[in-house]
């Protein structure tokens, strides 16, 4: 779960766990309201949180568009896909303190406006942000066959190769069990 701190980690791995609940790689996956809001309330989103069915429609263009973020090679990919996505959703920066939480900025158009427009610009700032304090990329996908979940490179010792200890060790299980030999 990501700390209420309004940090840029904490948004970006808001942005990477919605981007997992939304699911965009499977357009014929179910994606309710419920979960999508479940999610919001674990990353410190003041309830309560209404979502609709056409809120995660729009969300999953966004959560499509964010992944390409974490698949992007190096930090100049990542960087073009956040310049876009920043062009495209993004207002003036302004300060908030909606829902009392504690003041921040926001570069959507109003505390009241669509969803997705909000995952998009509050995404795209979170993982701007640590493109510009790490000059790498914000993070990644998963490289454990079969999962490739998108995730945030928290920026200590080597890049992440996983979303989670899990996915490293049944990765590290495998490579054990199943060793390339001379072919």
């Amino acid at each position: 779960m990501s700390r209420p701190d309004g940090s840029p980690i904490a948004a970006a791995q808001r942005a990477a766990a919605l981007t997992v609940a939304l699911n965009p790689g499977d357009p014929g996956a179910r994606v309710s309201p419920a979960d999508i809001a479940r999610v919001l309330v674990q990353h410190a989103e003041p309830e309560p949180v209404d979502v609709t069915e056409a809120d995660v429609a729009q969300m999953r263009a966004v959560a499509a568009d964010l992944r390409a973020v974490f698949a992007a090679a190096d930090a100049a990919g990542a960087a073009v896909l956040l310049n876009q996505l920043l062009a495209r959703a993004a207002g003036p920066p302004r300060l908030t303190n909606h829902d009392q939480t504690a003041w921040h900025i926001h570069v959507d158009a109003d505390d009241a406006g669509p969803w997705a427009r909000w995952l998009a610009t509050s995404s795209a700032m979170a993982l701007a942000t640590l493109v510009t304090e790490r000059q790498s990329k914000p993070g990644g996908l998963c490289a454990a066959n079969g999962c490739a979940k998108p995730f945030v490179d928290l920026g200590r010792g080597a890049p992440r190769r996983y979303c989670s200890p899990r996915c490293a060790s049944r990765a590290r299980v495998f490579a054990h069990r199943h060793p390339r030999g001379p072919a």
